[in-house]
């Protein structure tokens, strides 16, 4: 049995953009569903979303025969928990709030076996290897990860080119609303001040030779940041879309019955 290739890792070390899509209902037939809409990428979030490990396991199950990579955040920086994630078979994670290159670099070394690493080995039990039955695993394991780590503190933007310098990490991820909020402009992650730092930031990423990512929901705001040189952005979340969708069917069929009813009462009215 062979491994499976980072299809993610190859495109943005080729410089493709790469289109995600947050994932925080917690639910495999969701993470399904949404594996076939057509994003490059999806983030199962473990931060902020109900999910453990269990349940972040069957949604990678759910997306594998899908063309969309699942990228999975945990909810801290731990090394352990990095062993976990990848030992039930997530080759990319978000790891968030990285505000220093040493930061950077012990997550660097608990994505990978050692010798280049610390990451435990214990494949018989992993759904990585398959159980052992993927050929040499343990010898190709340290080639299929990716590392993106989030930048959303002032203290990680003034550490940015080393954090991005760090050998291991792939690229780094923009979080608006946790900067925003570092800044003294909580609730405001799309403040010209906001989307400055973070289109500085990109260039700084880039000129470190890593990929820069962001989640931003403004469609025009998105555009920008993917011309400022954005090469993974996240471009909307799971459960926004399903409150926006069944919002605006419900007030579509509830202003319809308001004219009917308001017809109604005229004719009533009428001789």
């Amino acid at each position: 049995m062979q491994i499976r290739e980072n299809s993610f890792r190859r495109a943005l070390h080729a410089g493709e953009r790469q289109i995600g899509l947050w994932v925080g209902l917690a639910d495999a037939n969701a993470a399904e569903l949404l594996a076939g809409t057509g994003f490059d990428w999806l983030l199962l979030d473990n931060e902020h979303a109900p999910n453990d490990v269990r349940t972040t396991l069957d949604q990678l199950r759910a997306i594998e025969p899908y063309s969309s990579h699942a990228v999975v955040r945990p909810v801290r920086a731990d090394v352990s928990l990095v062993k976990q994630y990848l030992d039930i078979g997530a080759q990319t994670l978000l790891i968030p709030m990285i505000n220093t290159a040493e930061e950077a670099r012990l997550m660097v070394q608990a994505m990978r076996y050692p010798p280049e690493g610390i990451r435990g080995l214990g494949a018989a039990l992993a759904r990585a290897s398959r159980w052992n039955q993927i050929d040499d695993y343990l010898n190709q394991a340290n080639g299929e990860v990716a590392l993106l780590v989030q930048a959303e503190t002032r203290q990680a933007m003034s550490n940015l080119h080393e954090i991005a310098s760090t050998e291991g990490v792939d690229g780094v991820f923009f979080g608006p609303s946790d900067l925003s909020a570092d800044m003294g402009l909580r609730g405001q992650a799309n403040h010209p001040d906001v989307r400055a730092a973070i289109i500085e930031g990109i260039a700084v990423v880039r000129s470190a030779g890593k990929a820069a990512g962001v989640l931003v929901t403004d469609g025009k705001l998105a555009h920008d940041y993917l011309e400022a040189g954005a090469q993974f952005v996240a471009v909307g979340v799971d459960t926004t879309l399903l409150v926006r969708a069944a919002t605006e069917l419900a007030r579509s069929f509830r202003n319809a019955a308001l004219v009917a009813k308001s017809a109604s009462h005229a004719n009533d009215g009428a001789y």
